[in-house]
């Protein structure tokens, strides 16, 4: 007689649990009997170690096999970059797999209408488990654990490793790194937005409502991720990080402004009401690597002569407004002339979202506060600045009565550099002298120069050029215009930034500030040409924010001929 074996079905993941579950029995019986025979015993940890930047694409599968499994479903190799390039937005169809770090990996590939932006990230086991060790890990929390002036990250690694021992459970050493990962993902991080978080590249990252996330990338421009989310999980995500920075959201309370951790700027429109797709959210990113005039150089943002002519202006003391559209990267250019200011200045930064990423020792770093406590805008802190004796003032961007004030502080001997919402001169003559920022219009003057910064459309891809620089003249009453010089002016079609050969500000102001005659305007134009060759170096070099600072101050200490001539023996700027 034949016994019928009945069928059972099996859930691979309850077995996985099983089969661990008796491994881990194992281990702890060999590191009881090893204790008992007074052996030492080593206990591995998992921590970001485990996480290692692979150098090619091969050696990338090989440690993070579910990269592996990725590529072999697309049929092709995407090439591997462990660093991008900025040239490479001038490269046609895009292909490209690069680390973000912590096992994450992105693949930016041409789409037909937009990019896309595909996270590549450990995949998540069952979540039972990970619940588990977050009951765990909660359990061993106290007040002195996350006690102020601990590594946030580096405590909840070792709760981590604790919580897997105190469970008894053993997975193998790649699934405890997949652990770890979405266990600091969803208890440190922002869950699914994390890995977009931790992605340098990216500008902004926007959600329009309920469906997919958008990016805006530094080289390949907007992209839609591989991201999507329902309602009922971005309206939960939003309370949650709302109330994690003491803030209120709800429908009452629809529109919200948080400053992540990393400095980044969020800003909520809750509730289908008011956004009619969901609510919907933007973050700006804020960069942790401050983007050199070096780098805006070497892109052809700026030209040598230009930023050699901008850094004698900056350590002369003079007033600048960046001005252009959205995106146009003014803060970007803020960020990177500043560094020309003398290193040794006093500089004040007034932000409502803290942007400006700066190396000078004897800064104060102000943000206005809006929404707890008493209200402190950007009105009253330019007010504060000028009591604070600053050598330079940064305000972030103009947009109300702060500019107003900021004008009389350039009349009372504090130069401003800011930037402003405007595309020519007419534009911005008439939001100064307009409400709500109302400055007379025979105070302009007291500006001195104009930078204008445009993002420009080439084939399949933006580019973001300064498109002229100009010295303010003064305002002809009679006429009702702004008399102005333009030193520099961009050529649409070669490319690039010429120097029209005039500059008032050299001229007068730079050689007065520096007690020489008319007869040296020459040895003036000659250190430009010598500061040129400086910077050029310096793009070549690709040279960061801090060697640019470096030499700066070297410039400061030594002279330019000093530097001038390091650099023709092909030493570094500055020295050791």
């Amino acid at each position: 007689m034949k016994t019928r074996l009945k069928k059972r079905s099996f859930n691979l993941s309850s077995l996985r649990e099983v089969i661990y579950s008796r491994l881990g029995f194992l281990r702890e019986l060999y590191t009881y009997i090893e204790r008992l025979l007074g052996r030492e015993v080593k206990e591995e940890y998992i921590d970001l170690g485990d996480f290692p930047i692979p150098g090619n694409l091969d050696e990338a599968m090989v440690i993070y096999p579910y990269l592996r499994d990725y590529v072999e479903s697309l049929g092709r190799r995407p090439r591997y970059r462990v660093n991008l390039e900025y040239e490479m937005s001038e490269e046609g169809d895009i292909d490209v797999i690069y680390p973000v770090g912590k096992g994450v990996f992105i693949h930016v590939v041409s789409g037909s209408d937009i990019g896309q932006y595909i996270v590549i990230e450990p995949p998540r086991l069952n979540p039972s488990i990970l619940e588990k060790i977050e009951l765990s890990v909660a359990s061993l929390i106290d007040e002195k654990t996350l006690s102020n002036g601990v590594d946030e990250e580096e405590v909840l690694i070792r709760l981590f490793n604790k919580a897997i021992r105190r469970l008894k459970l053993r997975f193998p050493r790649e699934e405890e790194r997949w652990l770890l990962y979405h266990f600091l993902r969803d208890r440190l991080g922002y869950g699914f937005l994390q890995s977009l978080l931790q992605d340098d590249w990216l500008e902004d990252i926007g959600v329009p409502g309920a469906g997919k996330i958008f990016v805006f990338h530094k080289i390949f421009g907007p992209l839609e991720t591989s991201i999507e989310v329902d309602e009922e999980l971005l309206d939960a995500f939003l309370r949650r990080i709302a109330e994690r920075h003491g803030k209120v959201l709800s429908h009452d309370n629809p529109i919200i402004d948080i400053h992540l951790a990393d400095g980044s700027r969020l800003n909520v429109v809750f509730g289908k009401d008011i956004s009619l797709k969901g609510s919907n959210f933007t973050i700006r990113k804020f960069s942790k690597y401050p983007i050199s005039i070096a780098h805006l150089i070497r892109w052809n943002t700026v030209s040598p002569k230009a930023a050699a002519y901008l850094w004698m202006l900056l350590e002369t003391g003079i007033s600048a407004f960046v001005c252009g559209e959205t995106a146009s990267g003014k803060t970007t250019t803020l960020n990177a002339i500043v560094a020309f200011i003398r290193p040794d200045a006093k500089i004040v930064s007034i932000e409502e979202t803290p942007e400006v990423n700066i190396f000078h020792k004897n800064w104060v770093r102000e943000v206005t506060r809006l929404h707890t406590g008493a209200t402190v805008t950007m009105f009253d802190l330019v007010k504060a600045a000028l009591r604070q004796r600053p050598d330079y003032i940064i305000i972030g961007e103009i947009r109300g009565e702060e500019g107003r004030i900021a004008f009389q502080a350039i009349e009372t001997g504090h130069p401003v550099l800011s930037t402003m919402h405007a595309g020519n001169m007419g534009q911005l003559f008439q939001r100064l002298t307009s409400y709500p920022i109302n400055v007379p219009k025979t105070h302009i003057d007291s500006l001195n120069l104009v930078i204008f910064q445009a993002r420009i459309e080439r084939g399949r891809r933006f580019i973001r050029r300064i498109t002229s620089i100009n010295e303010i003249l003064g305002f002809d009453a009679e006429e009702g215009r702004l008399n102005y010089l333009s030193s520099f002016i961009y050529d649409f079609d070669r490319d690039r930034l010429d120097f029209t050969g005039l500059s008032f500000l050299l001229e007068y102001k730079v050689l007065q500030a520096r007690g020489w005659g008319k007869e040296r305007l020459p040895e003036l134009y000659e250190e430009m040409e010598k500061r040129a060759v400086i910077l050029q170096y310096l793009a070549e070099k690709h040279a960061s924010y801090t060697d640019v600072f470096r030499t700066v101050a070297e410039v400061n200490r030594r002279g330019v001929d000093a530097v001038y001539r390091r650099i023709l023996r092909g030493d570094k700027p500055w020295s050791e």
